[in-house]
C-alpha cells in the first residue's frame, strides 16, 4: 500500500470520527489505568460494569490498595481471570504509591514495571492518557492492519513498529483509536462488512463482501 492511499484512509477515517477515544470509562491517568489492565480478555462493556461500581467507592492507589485482593475480587469477580488481576491491581497500587507519589507514570519502562502491564497496556495509557503517539496494538488493530494492508505483519510488535513508521504524523495520535473502532464495527473478524466500509476502495483485502 503506497502512503497516498494510506493517507486517504486516515483522512477519512477522522472525517468521520474527529474526536475518538477508547470506550473504557476513566476521569484519571489512575482510572485508566486500572481499567485496561482489567481489559485483558476482557470486553470494555464487561469492565465498565465492574469499574462504575468500583470506582465510586474507590478510584485512587490508596483506596483501591485499602480493599486488599479480597476486597477488590467482588467488585471485578465478572471479569475473567479477576484473582490473577486483583492481584496484579493491588501490587500496582502499591507501587505507584512507594515509588511514583501515586502518580501513573508517563514513560514506557515505568509503566511496563507495574505488575499486569505490558507493551500494548502501556501505549494505551501513553496515547490515551499523555498524549504520546504510540500505537496499541490489539487484536482489532493487528487484523485490521493484515487485513486492508495498512500495515501487514506476522507479529504484534512487527505490526506496531511498520504503522509506527507509516501511519502519517498528523494522525497518529488518532490512528489507534480508529483503528480499534474500525475493526470492532465494521472490519469484524469473522465477516467484514466491506459493503457499508467508509475506506473499501482503498483497501487491499481479496476477498471483500458484498454486505
Amino acid at each position: 500500500m503506497n502512503k497516498e492511499k494510506r493517507y486517504e484512509i486516515f483522512r477519512r477515517l477522522r472525517e468521520d470520527n474527529p474526536h475518538p477515544t477508547t470506550e473504557l470509562n476513566f476521569n484519571s491517568p489512575f482510572e485508566l489505568l486500572i481499567a485496561v489492565i482489567l481489559s485483558a480478555q476482557s470486553t470494555d462493556v464487561g469492565v465498565n460494569k465492574a469499574t462504575d461500581k468500583l470506582y465510586p467507592v474507590a478510584n485512587t492507589p490508596e483506596a483501591i490498595y485499602a480493599l486488599g485482593v479480597d476486597g477488590l475480587s467482588e467488585y471485578i469477580k465478572t471479569i475473567g481471570l479477576f484473582n490473577s488481576k486483583a492481584k496484579n491491581v493491588i501490587e500496582t497500587c502499591r507501587m505507584l504509591i512507594e515509588l511514583h507519589g501515586s502518580q501513573v507514570p508517563d514513560s514506557r519502562e515505568a509503566l511496563e514495571a507495574l505488575p499486569g502491564v505490558g507493551r500494548k497496556t502501556a501505549n494505551v495509557v501513553l496515547n490515551t492518557a499523555f498524549g504520546h503517539p504510540v500505537m496499541a496494538v490489539d487484536t482489532h488493530i493487528f487484523r485490521v492492519s493484515n487485513r486492508t494492508g495498512i500495515a501487514p505483519g506476522k507479529t504484534v510488535l512487527e505490526v506496531e513498529k511498520k504503522l509506527m513508521r507509516h501511519v502519517p504524523r498528523e494522525f497518529m495520535v488518532d490512528a489507534h483509536h480508529w483503528l480499534i473502532l474500525h475493526g470492532r464495527y465494521v472490519c469484524k473478524a469473522r465477516t467484514p462488512q466491506c459493503g457499508s466500509c467508509r475506506i473499501e476502495d482503498l483497501c487491499e483485502y481479496r476477498h471483500k463482501t458484498s454486505d
